[in-house]
């Protein structure tokens, strides 16, 4: 039987098929360091827990409103407005299962067929999935290197048309863990007022950055509150990746249909989960402070190692629990490179082919493992290399 063009065109994401590379060599007796899938190594913080297992004890199982609990929906648009210095109404705010589907059905409820999405390459897989699904046409833009992987602005300014309907932006980013400066923000959103468009801003890391930055969101700019979608959760801020509780942020009209799409789609999210979640923004903030400090001691040891290998460079990122290191040096390709640290010297790490084509030439690997891990992980690299 037929199976439609939409779904036939979808692939597996990178970081499940090393993973399970990974794991098919680890049930043959191998020991691998796993640098490869993006989810903190740290447990959901205790008094997180003890909220989801006390709404379960209580009853708290059962059907919420589509769009999330109206507590919920209060708590994160005075917690998401704090943090990025805006006012957001808590009507503006869809909770789903998981951040995924508020990149998803936003996606759904802005474009048309045949209407031009871009987004970054290197960047998240599901963005060009999603866009395919809705039947728009991907329009990647270069994040450079040597502007700390922000937007290639000319390429960007060559690309965008009236034909787009859809800007995508990630800051701070994966996988290369660049955060978008203002100025290069104040261009895009230039682009998106003169072309009449919709950006989605996937803000998913905001709170994971380093030397005391802030991540900018272009929510905040003039004219651009009107046009924008923030998507936020709490999986990768409160380790709570299995809890799937996320949230999008976005003007009243889209709100609204976004929420029908989730009522007719997975209907809504866990309730014993929002619980956690307003304890989550509500708790104690010196833990995410805490894991973050850990974030940077780690990123610094990496940074330093992979520097150190031959034909091997590495930038410092500002944000998020990535590096994407270049490795031109070594002659092969990332998919090459990436086989060979797995096979040869049981590190699982990601090619940067896996995120796009702007990624050959490029290794994705987390540290969102434990420094005593990522030391070894870099001793065996180098005796491979």
């Amino acid at each position: 039987m037929k199976i439609s063009q939409r779904v036939n065109s979808l692939t597996s994401a990178g970081p499940y098929q090393v993973l399970a590379k990974a794991q098919a060599l680890e049930k043959e007796g191998r020991e691998i360091i796993h640098l490869e899938i993006g989810q903190p190594d740290f447990p959901t913080f205790e008094n997180i827990s003890q909220a989801g297992i006390k709404a379960i004890k209580d009853g708290y199982t059962r059907y919420t409103p589509p769009a999330g609990m109206p507590a919920l929906r209060e708590v994160i648009a005075e917690a998401a407005g704090r943090q990025r210095d805006l006012h957001f109404d808590p009507g503006q705010v869809v909770v789903s299962p998981g951040a995924k589907p508020n990149l998803f059905f936003p996606t759904l409820a802005t474009v048309e067929e045949g209407d031009e999405v871009i987004y970054p390459n290197p960047g998240f897989p599901s963005y060009e999935a999603m866009i395919r699904v809705a039947g728009g046409v991907p329009v990647p833009v270069p994040l450079l290197e040597e502007n700390g992987f922000s937007f290639d602005l000319n390429a960007f300014d060559h690309l965008v048309s009236d034909r787009t309907r859809l800007i995508i932006i990630n800051s701070p980013g994966n996988p290369t863990g660049g955060i978008l400066p203002r100025e290069d923000l104040e261009h895009i959103a230039a682009a998106a007022i003169k072309h009449n468009c919709w950006v989605l801003s996937d803000e998913i890391y905001t709170r994971i950055v380093y030397e005391g930055r802030q991540a900018q969101s272009i929510a905040g700019l003039p004219g651009m509150a009107e046009r924008t979608i923030i998507m936020d959760g709490f999986s990768k801020t409160y380790a709570m990746t299995g809890w799937r509780l996320g949230y999008g942020i976005m003007p009243l009209g889209l709100a609204e249909k976004v929420g029908q799409l989730l009522m007719h789609s997975v209907g809504s999210t866990a309730q014993f989960t929002q619980f956690a979640g307003i304890e989550a923004l509500q708790g104690d903030q010196k833990q995410v402070d805490e894991v973050v400090s850990i974030y940077q001691k780690r990123r610094d040891a990496i940074v330093s190692g992979l520097n150190s290998l031959p034909g091997i460079s590495c930038q410092n990122p500002q944000g998020a629990f990535y590096v994407f290191p270049n490795i031109k040096g070594l002659g092969m390709s990332s998919q090459k490179a990436a086989d060979l640290f797995l096979e040869k010297a049981g590190v699982a790490l990601l090619p940067g082919s896996a995120f796009g084509k702007y990624g050959e030439g490029y290794l994705r690997l987390t540290y969102a493992n434990s420094l005593d891990n990522i030391q070894l992980a870099l001793a065996k690299m180098a005796a491979v290399l």
